[in-house]
């Protein structure tokens, strides 16, 4: 009798209310108009959520509501999140290390302890029977009794939200440490001093610079590059002496044009300090003596739409240039006391087929990084004339110079990658032929047999053939029924090499096809590759990336509605204009710190870094450059039109991409998006333009989108 009666008494009960959707933040309008030189007005309704001191209660208010949204939307996923950030994790020897490299007497190497965060950076004295191999050995076991400990990242970084170190050097007697920290993600680097001898950091401390440093010859003069600290510009060489006042350091060069970059290094032969400055179209090099670098002497003059960078070793400049309309770069010589292009003397002859990336010199001979066919190669050329190109075995790779620190070896380090091989560094002797393995990625329960890589050629809408590189589980069918994860970047030249990446390792395994589209904008093809994918034909970088999706789901890679995208900086540029142009074409995309409101952003000098990008996007103060980005600015071409499922990540620190650019561009896509796909946006409070420090925070972050992409995909959460 108990039983049905109670049945009866629940049956009558009120149904207890469902749990409220979670509802998307709306955040005020407040009209504001952005004006062009020429006169041209935007209104811009969220142009108040900029704020650069990042204090406004409003803004960060909105902020953190969008990030309650993301938590509220992404709890039933939350074990699938965590399932993938455990996959991700656990293809990572926690406690591995780097490929130590001699320098000076010493081999420098970093290292990782299981459980931690930051890398250790340490070093060991050279001597009989030390080489790679043999510290590698001893990292594995644990020994390290030899070794010094020149930055424990991890004491360094405890108890902050964010650190980094950007760069260190050693001065040449090995005695002291300079390196340059960043504790707020925002690229502005504090340098500080360290006695190897005796532990003691020095009181020296110098602010607001970037992460480039190099010692003179007399081991106590520390030359650094200062930043402007509005536009973080790279604005002016100083030099500090070893324990006198920062505020007192000599002013060595300041760059008058801020379309320039500026860096700072020495020559391979360390007998010249170097100041480089470029812009994207021309570049100019001073050089000093490094044991007396008090006169820097121009190498060439900057000319417009000449660009060239420069070593010295042998007693001769070696310059990488297109001058001369050597349009994939050449080489040319010069004497050591150059002062113009009259002097250069051609030596690498150009070839329009074949891409000169970079090069490195040694004692006997010169290793050259090069591009032909979408592809890379390493290219010897012996002082007796003859060449040499290093093999590769598979149809898609990415291979380069590794770090090779010094010059007076036969032994020249390179490294190999696929989709399927993970990171490799070998060795090959250029005298012998002799080639050793120095050490593989290691990758814990991956197995490279079980998946496969495939090189294809897509004809884009204007009849130029796209590079594409596939990797896909092994037992992948051509159906049309699997879900593609397409990814790509398509800026500045930067080429998008197919390299093993652990983590897309977790979307194989379910069954997911992954494509790197090498859209017009890298140079993956050379030079004419980047220049049709920039200024006034960047339309084509958008245009490729969709072609590719479509050949793709054609050819039965991929079902029409299971296609996501990913893009990050001007790579999420381009997810915003494809988004705009063909959202038709995709169920989900991720959107990573976004350059998405060009022309506001282009118009304005004061953001960082914008006045060094007018030869990449144009200066929409000219009007044939404000109409022609207009037309593909994600932020401003938001329509009345179903979006496909976004997710949207930003840092709230980032220099390079603000904030805002994606915090307005999620407002407007809510105000105006007809779909009903989620729109997820994430701000990282204490990062910056590359998301949190340390190497398990971040995966964290990719869990997440990860998880995202694979739910709108259909995708089944166990491999």
């Amino acid at each position: 009798m108990k039983l049905p009666f109670l049945l009866a008494t629940l049956m009558t009960l009120p149904t207890p209310p469902a749990a409220a959707a979670p509802v998307p933040p709306d955040v005020e309008k407040r009209p504001h108009v952005v004006e062009a030189p020429f006169g041209a007005k935007r209104t811009d309704d969220y142009y108040w959520l900029r704020d650069d001191e990042r204090k406004d209660p409003a803004m960060l208010a909105y902020l953190h509501a969008e990030n309650a949204y993301v938590d509220a939307q992404m709890a039933r996923l939350k074990p699938l999140q965590e399932r993938l950030y455990g996959e991700i994790v656990g293809r990572i020897k926690q406690d591995d290390s780097s490929v130590p490299f001699r320098y000076h007497g010493w081999w420098y190497y970093s290292r990782f302890e299981a459980g931690k965060d930051y890398p250790v950076f340490a070093r060991r004295k050279d001597g009989p029977g030390v080489d790679a191999i043999s510290i590698q050995a001893a990292n594995e076991a644990g020994d390290f009794a030899a070794e010094q400990v020149l930055l424990d990242v991890n004491a360094m970084a405890a108890g902050k939200d964010y650190f980094q170190i950007g760069d260190y050097e050693v001065t040449p007697d090995n005695a002291v440490l300079a390196w340059a920290e960043d504790d707020v993600g925002r690229r502005q680097y504090t340098i500080r001093f360290r006695n190897l001898a005796t532990g003691e950091v020095y009181p020296d401390t110098i602010t607001g610079v970037s992460p480039n440093l190099v010692w003179a010859d007399d081991n106590r003069t520390l030359f650094y590059v200062e930043n402007d600290p509005e536009t973080l510009l790279t604005v002016r060489v100083k030099k500090h002496v070893l324990g006198t006042p920062a505020d007192q350091d000599e002013l060595v060069y300041e760059e008058e044009d801020d379309s320039f970059y500026m860096g700072i290094g020495r020559t391979r032969d360390d007998r010249f300090i170097t100041i480089e400055v470029e812009s994207t179209v021309s570049s100019e090099l001073r050089y000093a003596p490094a044991a007396d670098p008090r006169q820097f002497t121009v190498l060439a003059p900057r000319q417009r739409d000449v660009e060239y960078d420069a070593d010295h070793h042998g007693g001769r400049w070696v310059i990488r240039t297109n001058a001369d309309g050597a349009t994939n770069f050449k080489l040319v010589t010069a004497p050591s006391d150059a002062t113009s292009r009259q002097q250069w003397q051609d030596w690498l002859a150009h070839d329009p087929e074949v891409f000169i990336e970079e090069y490195e010199l040694f004692d006997g001979f010169t290793a050259v990084g090069e591009r032909s066919g979408g592809l890379e190669r390493v290219r010897i050329l012996r002082a007796d004339g003859s060449q040499q190109y290093v093999s590769a075995d598979e149809p898609a790779y990415s291979m380069g110079l590794s770090t090779n620190a010094e010059p007076d070896t036969p032994w020249l380090r390179y490294g190999y990658t696929s989709l399927t091989t993970p990171a490799t560094t070998y060795e090959l002797n250029v005298l012998t032929g002799e080639r050793r393995l120095l050490k593989q990625q290691p990758v814990p329960g991956y197995d490279p047999s079980q998946y496969v890589t495939e090189r294809l050629w897509v004809e884009a809408r204007d009849g130029v053939r796209i590079p594409v590189s596939l990797v896909y589980r092994k037992g992948f069918r051509k159906d049309g029924s699997a879900a593609l994860f397409q990814y790509a970047y398509g800026s500045y030249g930067i080429s998008t090499d197919p390299g093993f990446n652990s983590q897309v390792v977790s979307l194989l395994d379910r069954g997911v096809v992954y494509a790197i589209a090498h859209v017009r904008g890298g140079q993956e093809m050379g030079r004419k590759w980047y220049e049709d994918g920039k200024l006034l034909k960047k339309q084509n970088t958008f245009n490729d990336f969709v072609d590719v999706t479509r050949a793709l789901v054609a050819q039965g890679y991929a079902a029409p509605g299971r296609v996501a995208a990913m893009g990050g900086s001007a790579g999420g540029l381009l997810m915003g204009a494809v988004a705009n142009q063909a959202p038709q074409d995709y169920r989900a995309m991720v959107a990573l710190v976004p350059f998405v409101d060009v022309v506001t952003t282009m118009l304005d000098p004061s953001i960082p870094l914008t006045t060094n990008e007018y030869d990449e996007w144009g200066n929409p103060e000219q009007q044939t450059y404000y109409e022609y980005m207009l037309k593909y600015s994600p932020y401003d071409n938001v329509s009345a039109q179903a979006y496909p499922a976004l997710f949207v990540g930003t840092g709230l620190w980032d220099s390079q991409v603000q904030y805002w650019e994606p915090a307005k561009w999620v407002a407007k896509l809510r105000d105006l998006n007809t779909g009903s796909a989620p729109i997820l946006f994430r701000t990282n409070m204490d990062a910056g333009h590359g998301g949190k420090s340390g190497r398990f925070r971040r995966f964290r972050e990719q869990s997440e989108y990860y998880a995202f992409v694979l739910d709108q995909l259909g995708v089944a959460s166990e491999p």
